[in-house]
């Protein structure tokens, strides 16, 4: 299974690169794909690529109900 993640765009960076932050996370990845990005886009991420932009209220709903998961799958502390 793949799985592609919402995360905000921090710093466009020389030769199509870009600067993303997930969850409080930075991560250097390829923009290649994307054109006209600017710092606070959003954008689908997959294996260190930027593939699409996406709309910020959509990428908001998508990463709540990743965190939901996560919170389900820990579950009461037993």
């Amino acid at each position: 299974m793949c799985l592609a993640i919402p995360a905000e765009v921090t710093k466009i960076l020389p030769d199509e690169m870009a600067v993303i932050s997930m969850d409080g996370v930075s991560k250097k990845i390829s923009v290649a794909l994307i054109e006209d990005l600017a710092v606070g886009d959003y954008v689908i991420i997959h294996v260190g690529y930027a593939l699409a932009k996406i709309d910020p209220e959509e990428a908001r709903r998508t990463l709540d109900l990743l965190r939901e998961l996560s919170a389900d799958e820990q579950g009461p502390m037993q």
